[in-house]
This record gives structure tokens, C-alpha cells and sequence, in this order.
């Protein structure tokens, strides 16, 4: 596969940032996490280490005696990445006489469907956690209750015993990795077919009412005591798995559909990329006479990066299943 060289730097140059900038548009769960990049040619595989909390030293010092010290712990977490990728193919006739800009079509369709990849992949993650409330019941199979702000306080409650830490800055959208501050806050993730249920908080304030716009979120919609909450599709519900439905959504007419709904603090997971910009790069390949294609028939567009998602502390991130009103 030709790649980059097989085209003019000015072109290359404009499908890659437009690849990223499509792909930025999905990257909704990319906001939130720790993020490292793991140099080329250093394996695929990164290790998170976080050192343990050391316990109070309430013991009185006696006069001339020295303490017996503490001995420091760690925790690792081995981070396998893995490589995902995709690619178009067009025909010497379609580029000769179609009227679209196809360079500019398929590096959106491709950006769209490389940020969507990736952020699917996250969600299948995060969506895995250990530490989660139900809206009813004590299991899935009974859910079939809406999100209530007492479900909400009790998430607060649960990540604030914990120690988790408000998230302060998000990672902005776009080719290169950089940030922008937000005020503290815990951020919840969610699809949106909970927005009508959110609304109907008694302390619910819409992104529009927010006193600041500077700092709100890539699919923001509002907030109710610290909680932030976003919309990402791609945390898709579980399918008839609550009890009777009642007046909730269900697929089948029978059970609730149960959705998740993911809140967390300052570092509770982490985004792994290898190399630069994100890990995503374009390869473009225009017709052009090989011996496989003789007559420059065929050409082709691309993307490629290596990704991985890691949960580093199950305490500061929480798991709502609630059911949503139909």
C-alpha cells in the first residue's frame, strides 16, 4: 500500500488535519481520561502505576525512639494497545468525472467513523466497572425505575468517600493533544434517550442557563449538584434486561431497557495512543500504474491507529443502570 508520499504534501496535509478534526467530533469519552502516549518503536504494551495511600501515623513519637517506617506499596495496571483501522476504495473513472470532491467525502466518512471506533471501544471499557448503583432493585433484571437525583446524591456520595477528585481540565478536540480548564466537577456520561428523565431534576440547570459558556463540554446538556452531564450515544442500553417495563422504554414490549449511566472523578480511567496526534494517521494512495494495477485504475484512503483504554481506580468512577421513561 502506497501512503503518504504518493500524493502532494498540500493535499496530505489537508486530509490529515480534516481526518482529525472529523474524528475529534466523536471524542466524547476521549475528554475525560489520564492520557499517555507510548513513544514508537517501545512495544505495546504501557504500565500505569499509582502508589497507595499510606495510612494516618496517629502513634504518639516517643522521646529518643525512632518509628518503625511505613513501606511504600504500588499498583500496576499492564496496558495492552491494539491496532484498528479501515479504508475506502474508488475507481480512475469516479475521480475523473464525478462532481463531488471525493478526497474531501471520504476523509469525513472515514474521521467520523475513526473517532466513533475508538469511542465505542472506550465505552465497552468503562461500561465494565465493578463499582455500580442500581435505580431499583439490587441487580439489572429489576431495573425499570428512571434516574432520580437521590440516585445522583448517592453516586456523589460514593465518590466523594473515596476520595475522588473533581475533574478540573478536559482534553480539547483537535490534531494534538492539549487541554482547557472547566470548573470542578464529577462528569457523567449517558445516552440521550435519559435527557427527558434528566430534565425533570428539581435541581436541573440546562447548558444554556450556565453563567459561563467558555468552558462547556462537547456535548454538554446540564448539570445537577456536581455532576456534569454529557451525551455519548455509543453507551448503548442492555436490551430487555430490567424487570417489567411499565412506563419505560423497552424493545421488546416486555422488559425495561436498561441503560448505563457512567460518573467519575480526576483520573479514574486512562487513553493510550502510540505516536503522535492522537494515534490516528491517514494513508492516501491516488491511481497510479503498479504492477498489480497496470492502468492506474484503482485508489484508495485510509486510516490506522493503535488505541487502548484502561480503568485505574474502579473507586472513582461509578455505574448508574437506570431505565428511561417512554
Amino acid at each position: 500500500m502506497v501512503t503518504y508520499n504518493d500524493i502532494s504534501p498540500r493535499v496530505r496535509a489537508y486530509a490529515d488535519r480534516r481526518l482529525l478534526t472529523r474524528a475529534a467530533t466523536n471524542n466524547i469519552l476521549g475528554q475525560f481520561g489520564q492520557v499517555r502516549t507510548l513513544p514508537s518503536k517501545s512495544g505495546d504494551i504501557i504500565i500505569f502505576r499509582r502508589y497507595n495511600k499510606l495510612d494516618p501515623a496517629t502513634t504518639p513519637l516517643q522521646e529518643g525512639v525512632t518509628p518503625t517506617g511505613k513501606t511504600v506499596t504500588k499498583t500496576d495496571i499492564a496496558v495492552p494497545l491494539s491496532q484498528y483501522g479501515d479504508w475506502i476504495g474508488y475507481s480512475d473513472v469516479i475521480e475523473d468525472t464525478h462532481t463531488d470532491p471525493l478526497l474531501q467525502e471520504f476523509t469525513d466518512l472515514l474521521g467520523e467513523q475513526a473517532g466513533e471506533t475508538y469511542d465505542v471501544l472506550r465505552a465497552g471499557v468503562l461500561c465494565a466497572g465493578t463499582n455500580v448503583l442500581y435505580a431499583n432493585g439490587t441487580a439489572r433484571n429489576a431495573v425499570n425505575t428512571a434516574v432520580g437525583k437521590t440516585l445522583l446524591r448517592k453516586a456523589e456520595r460514593a465518590l466523594l468517600r473515596q476520595h475522588a477528585k473533581p475533574i478540573t481540565s478536559i482534553i480539547q478536540a483537535g490534531p494534538n493533544i492539549s487541554t482547557k480548564p472547566i470548573p470542578p466537577a464529577f462528569i457523567a456520561v449517558c445516552h440521550a434517550d435519559l435527557k427527558m428523565d434528566l430534565e425533570q431534576l428539581s435541581d436541573w440547570i440546562p447548558v444554556q442557563e450556565y453563567s459561563s459558556q467558555g468552558a462547556v463540554i462537547n456535548g454538554e446538556i446540564g448539570a445537577s449538584g456536581l455532576i456534569r452531564f454529557v451525551i455519548d450515544n455509543n453507551l448503548k442500553p442492555w436490551e430487555d434486561a430490567g424487570g417489567a417495563k411499565g412506563s419505560m422504554i423497552s424493545t421488546s414490549g416486555t422488559y425495561a431497557d436498561v441503560y448505563p449511566v457512567l460518573i467519575f472523578g480526576k483520573d479514574a480511567y486512562g487513553l493510550v495512543a502510540l505516536g503522535g496526534k492522537g494515534s490516528v494517521n491517514t494513508y492516501v494512495s491516488n491511481p497510479k500504474p503498479s504492477e498489480s494495477d497496470p492502468l492506474a485504475q484503482r485508489g484508495t484512503i485510509g486510516w490506522k491507529g493503535y488505541t487502548a483504554t484502561a480503568i485505574l481506580n474502579d473507586l472513582w468512577m461509578i455505574r448508574l443502570e437506570v431505565a428511561a421513561t417512554a
